[in-house]
């Protein structure tokens, strides 16, 4: 049984002690009104810059506006600042909620396939799906106050902006609070409901000593799961992000949020497994199992940047003024998180982990996810924040403050979720061959 050490323990509650503070401290830094607007650009003008290029930016080209539009760029400005730790908050819940929400569709594709090399790695995945719970409730918090329009981060929510808006009146059927509240209920619910029975059956399996009754049961729930995650999935990347821009659309969307959260779970099930051999536990996985992970982080990177091409060359291609838009606001105002994002989620990996014999290096593996999980914070980033902040964004003491609070929480979720079971899933028919996996 793993026991969860006092130090990982301090660690995790210090992290969400300091990130809550920190996320106080920058709502409580939001600007009031718009002539705070006018002193903070005005202050930043005198000083000869902004906290960021775009920032610089968006301050430098205000008189002009301003000339043009009165008090309007003010007001625009205002609304982008005040939505700065919102979006913050709002990326790093859905970063961590979509790691743990990726394992669970790879651990329902283990049961699905009848894998043999995983079992050994069931009780890791069932911990980091734990975290879905509590993640998924804050997050369906953070839905339900966007929908009704407590914040400015979906502007269809906003009724003055939709009676304005012939093309989201047009999709108000689809984008309305109501509806946008009960499909992410009914998403969440229907993630939650497999994982329970899931983790339910894989107990009872483990005192199932004479028949395999639990197991076949949890191949037809994640066979069923399967189906149902597909298209939930797809609807829920419509809703939480691609909604952001209601103007755009992609009908590769939900396929490029599934790789990301998929490469981005199997990375994490590395990184824990890694850290708990290194700790003495699960003596049973060997280097192969880690080669195997490391391999599926390789292919999903490559599969990530295959959509990602797939989507950007055909926008760019065709030129269509309403699809461009989306990509020339981010390699106009966020070059650096935009070409960043691809280096780390893409030629990093590649250049790292092609070698067959770095993927059983562990601390090889280590670096490689580390820069692979910062690639893809960054890539929800950049599909978040320019429709949120626009040219306002930097990084600041909100950005860091929700990741470090959802890192504390990630982290103190899944380990003492750990603690509830041996590491070890012993009733699995697969076991033997996984324990004596060989590539």
């Amino acid at each position: 049984m793993y026991t969860l050490s006092n130090r990982l323990r301090l660690f995790s509650v210090i992290l969400m002690v300091v990130g809550l503070v920190g996320l106080v401290i920058g709502f409580a830094q939001r600007p009031g009104s718009i002539e705070e607007v006018k002193e903070r650009m005005a202050a930043h003008d005198a000083h000869g810059g902004g906290h960021g290029e775009a920032a610089v930016q968006a301050e430098g080209h205000h008189g002009e506006e301003d000339a043009h539009g009165g008090d309007a760029h003010y007001e625009h400005v205002l609304h982008q600042l005040q939505n700065k730790p919102w979006a913050a908050l709002y990326v790093a819940a859905f970063f961590f909620f979509m790691i743990a929400l990726g394992v669970l569709a790879f651990y329902a594709i283990q049961f699905a396939s009848q894998a043999g090399w995983s079992p050994v790695l069931f009780r890791v995945m069932e911990a980091i799906t734990a975290y879905l719970v509590p993640g998924g409730l804050i997050l369906f918090v953070i839905l339900a106050l966007s929908g009704f329009h407590v914040n400015h981060l979906f502007v269809w929510a906003d009724p003055e902006v939709v009676a304005h808006d012939a093309l989201i009146q047009g999709k108000t059927s689809w984008l309305n609070s109501w509806g946008f509240i009960i499909r992410a209920a009914i998403f969440l619910g229907g993630w939650l409901l497999y994982r329970h029975f899931a983790v339910k059956y894989s107990r009872k399996q483990d005192e199932d000593s004479e028949g395999n009754k639990w197991y076949k049961k949890s191949f037809k729930i994640s066979a069923g799961f399967l189906v149902f995650f597909i298209y939930t999935e797809s609807m829920m990347s419509w809703d939480w992000i691609m909604s952001f821009d209601p103007h755009w659309f992609s009908t590769l969307f939900g396929w490029y949020v599934f790789a990301s959260l998929f490469v981005s779970g199997i990375t994490t099930i590395a990184l824990i497994t890694i850290y708990l051999k290194s700790k003495g536990y699960m003596e049973f996985v060997n280097n192969s199992h880690i080669h195997d992970l490391a391999k599926f982080m390789f292919g999903i990177s490559i599969f990530w940047t295959y959509l990602w091409f797939s989507q950007f060359m055909l926008i760019w291609y065709s030129n269509i003024p309403e699809e461009v838009t989306y990509f020339i606001t981010r390699i106009e105002d966020y070059r650096l998180p935009f070409f960043g994002m691809l280096v780390m989620n893409f030629i990093f990996p590649l250049l790292v982990l092609m070698n067959s014999d770095f993927k059983r290096v562990n601390w090889f593996v280590v670096m490689a996810g580390i820069v692979i999980l910062c690639g893809h914070y960054i890539d929800v980033y950049n599909m978040v924040m320019p429709a949120t902040v626009g040219e306002s964004w930097f990084i600041g003491i909100s950005e860091i403050s929700a990741v470090l609070l959802f890192l504390g929480l990630f982290l103190f979720v899944v380990f003492r979720a750990l603690t509830k079971a041996p590491l070890l899933a012993k009733g699995n028919p697969y076991l033997e061959e996984s324990k004596h996996f060989h590539y």
